[in-house]
């Protein structure tokens, strides 16, 4: 009977410390899963800014992003657009920050580094810019047309923006080629004396709500 009881004993213990280990090991697991390591990658958008020396659009625009967990990564833009309107009679012009932030989900990416690869995500995004009209087409008398015009004002509008791109390493360097397209549409924006703004920075055009985007980035992954 001792001996019984002792066996009982001794593997009872065994039992409760291989329980005790198993739960700490599963809680170490899981800690280490959800923790964030420190990673950056900063880009600047090359062909548009190459592009404004030749036009009338000049957009200087750049990002950073983080990879979060897994395949998400976060992301947040900013940048500055100046631009003018002459169509239809309408003479305008805009300019004044931007700023975007949202996340993307890498859909493939390789093996080898996972960075590379293609990845598609959301943005929301925001501009607060001034706007001036020099000359806003009216329908007179008799069919008549002139134009009057508004001076300065301080405008907001605010965008939802897809995005779907990819990314590839540049040799074996930090350096990566991102490139997106970026579908944008306007959910709200001011108005001066009821006008709908003809240009909003960082959404481009806005005679329609919806607009598409194009970026060709340089990045450097720290």
């Amino acid at each position: 009977m001792k001996t019984r009881l002792i066996f009982s004993f001794f593997f009872s213990i065994i039992g409760i410390l291989g329980w005790a280990q198993e739960k700490k090991e599963v809680k170490k697991e899981k800690k280490e899963h959800w923790k964030y390591e420190p990673n950056f990658m900063v880009g600047f958008d090359a062909l548009n800014a190459g592009v404004s020396f030749f036009s009338d659009r000049k957009v200087y625009q750049g990002f950073v992003s983080s990879k979060l967990n897994g395949n998400v990564h976060l992301i947040a833009e900013a940048g500055f657009e100046k631009n003018i309107y002459q169509k239809n009679g309408y003479d305008a012009k805009a300019n004044g920050p931007f700023a975007k932030l949202g996340a993307f989900y890498m859909l493939a990416k390789d093996a080898e580094n996972e960075f590379n690869g293609f990845y598609a995500g959301g943005k929301v995004a925001g501009s607060f810019y001034n706007q001036e009209y020099m000359a806003i087409p009216v329908r007179g008398f008799g069919g008549s047309s002139s134009s009057v015009a508004f001076p300065s004002s301080s405008q907001s509008s605010f965008w939802l923006e897809g995005t779907l791109g990819g990314r590839v390493q540049l040799f074996n360097s930090n350096f990566y080629i991102d490139v997106n397209l970026q579908p944008r549409y306007m959910v709200y924006t001011s108005k001066q004396d009821d006008i709908s703004p003809m240009i909003v920075p960082g959404f481009g055009r806005s005679s329609s709500k919806f607009n598409m985007g194009f970026a060709w980035n340089l990045a450097y992954k720290f």
